[in-house]
């Protein structure tokens, strides 16, 4: 009776371990974490699950009966030393960051957590990895994304005075070098100063760039175009020793895009290109046609399937380290010696493609070159008529005939530029600092304002409002918007998308185009 009853313990305790080993094998199967079991001394593979195959890229042929040596899985022999000596001296380990390579050499991230066992009587290890390698992906993108609104914020709250400032200061030089004859000395000390506020522009444009808080022109392009002109450019720029080649797509690349933003795209990568091959080497422009799917957005986040045109710039150069990589699109960071560079132009090119609706990748290897590629939603196959309707130039309408024009604007030294620069037109023109005073000048004046141009944000009244108001006065008046806020600000200030607006900082020249246009376009019914 004894007997029987130990039998029959034997048999439940037998069937207890072999139930607790088949849910084991379904939990190693099924998990979704890289999970091995391998022997101690040499690290041998006795048994993988599926995971590990598919994060890794190797058959199980490949796996089991290798060491980790053999599979190159540990970057340095290092790595799986210090691992054993954590193992022994605590018995297990939990959550230890690790760097692991696959078959293709990729490096990957994860959290290794392992135990020691034991195996048909063999000391052997079971390890658990979770692979956190696209988890860093969109953590470190979610970084940029936050530094972006960080600097592009910073961008935006001081373009409004900066701009101002850059307005007065490259509207009055280019008036000033127009009153001076050619030898006379003095038009260098004004040239140097009108550069140097060119450059100050430009580094205004490219921190809205950077932040996406620029006013972008977008129009239907061919993207083929778009890298022509800035062959014609980069055949000066880049020099003999650099071969430059276009691939460009047999059909028309048409996007929706600021054709001037994109040009400075390819100039700043093209720039970045040279400099990586200061012994000479080969520079290749190219654009493509191509509909991505869900597996390949998936593997590219936060890239969307769909159709896109890519445009690629690829070097020869010296390549770029992965450390490198992980930093290229931050504001001022740069590896150029000092008075090299700002650290502001790949900034820019991320910001520009991120504000047209675009994704970017880089993808290098040290002495290997690099390349770029930027893939823009494709807008659609358009025909060839209708593309060069929306890309023709607005006609150059009439000479000025005398028309009146009303300037409202609260910055003294900007008005006073804008009415010189009218009257240097050929035009009448009005000036008030507020909207109040503004309406008060109309109602006295008796002139017929054809023109009201007028900053956005002033105070008390604002010129959406002031606008409105006019309109009453008069119905057919035109306005035209100048800021030195950007797009999102005026936006939010009541500014519809669309209506004719002037960027600050801005030349006589282009002011006195962008009146041309406004005056000569459809009257109001």
């Amino acid at each position: 009776m004894a007997g029987q009853k130990k039998t029959s313990r034997r048999r439940i305790a037998h069937g207890e371990l072999f139930a607790s080993q088949q849910r084991f094998q379904k939990a190693f199967t099924a998990s979704p974490d890289l999970m091995t079991i391998s022997t101690w001394e040499q690290g041998r593979c006795l048994d993988c699950n599926e995971s590990f195959l598919r994060a890794t890229g190797y058959q199980r042929d490949e796996v089991l009966g290798h060491t980790s040596v053999e599979l190159r899985f540990w970057p340095e022999a290092k790595d799986r030393f210090n691992f054993l000596k954590l193992l022994e001296e605590g018995g297990r380990i939990r959550d230890l960051p690790v760097n692991f390579l696959t078959k293709s050499g990729e490096m990957r991230t994860g959290l290794l957590s392992a135990e020691v066992i034991e195996v048909t009587g063999q000391r052997s290890i079971l390890t658990v990895t979770k692979d956190l390698t696209e988890y860093r992906k969109l953590e470190e993108q979610l970084r940029l994304s936050q530094r972006m609104e960080a600097i592009g914020r910073l961008a935006g709250g001081v373009a409004h005075d900066f701009n101002n400032l850059l307005t007065v200061i490259s509207g009055s030089c280019l008036q000033l070098l127009g009153a001076l004859e050619a030898g006379d000395p003095r038009r260098l000390l004004v040239e140097e100063i009108q550069q140097a506020g060119d450059r100050a522009a430009l580094l205004t444009r490219q921190l809205l760039a950077f932040g996406r808080r620029q006013v972008l022109a977008p129009r239907l392009m061919d993207l083929n175009e778009v890298v022509r002109n800035a062959e014609r450019i980069l055949r000066r720029l880049l020099g003999e020793d650099i071969d430059l080649v276009t691939v460009l797509s047999s059909e028309m690349a048409l996007v929706q895009i600021d054709p001037g933003q994109v040009e400075q795209v390819i100039l700043n990568l093209a720039v970045n290109a040279r400099d990586a091959m200061p012994h000479g080497g080969k520079l290749t422009i190219e654009t493509a046609g191509l509909d991505l799917d869900e597996p390949y957005a998936t593997a590219h986040p936060p890239l969307r399937a769909g159709a896109y045109v890519m445009l690629a710039v690829s070097d020869t150069g010296c390549g770029i380290s992965a450390e490198i990589q992980a930093h290229i699109f931050e504001p001022f960071f740069t590896t150029k010696s000092a008075g090299q560079g700002t650290g502001l132009g790949l900034a820019m090119v991320y910001g520009i493609v991120k504000q047209s609706g675009g994704f970017i990748w880089v993808y290098s290897e040290v002495g290997h070159g690099t390349s770029f590629k930027i893939y823009l939603p494709c807008a659609g196959q358009a025909s060839r008529l209708e593309l060069a309707k929306e890309a023709a130039p607005l006609a150059p309408g009439a000479s000025p005939g005398g028309e009146t024009v009303l300037v409202v604007e609260d910055e003294d030294a900007v008005r006073r530029l804008v009415g010189r620069t009218l009257a240097a037109g050929g035009y009448r023109h009005l000036e008030a600092s507020n909207g109040e005073e503004a309406l008060e000048i109309c109602a006295k004046s008796g002139e017929t304002v054809r023109l009201l141009i007028t900053d956005v944000l002033m105070p008390r009244m604002g010129g959406p409002e002031l606008a409105k108001r006019l309109e009453v006065l008069y119905p057919a008046l035109q306005t035209l918007y100048i800021s030195g806020y950007t797009d999102e600000t005026i936006v939010h200030h009541g500014v519809e998308r669309g209506i004719s607006f002037l960027q600050k900082p801005f030349t006589p020249d282009r002011l006195l185009r962008m009146v041309r246009e406004v005056l000569d376009g459809p009257e109001k019914s």
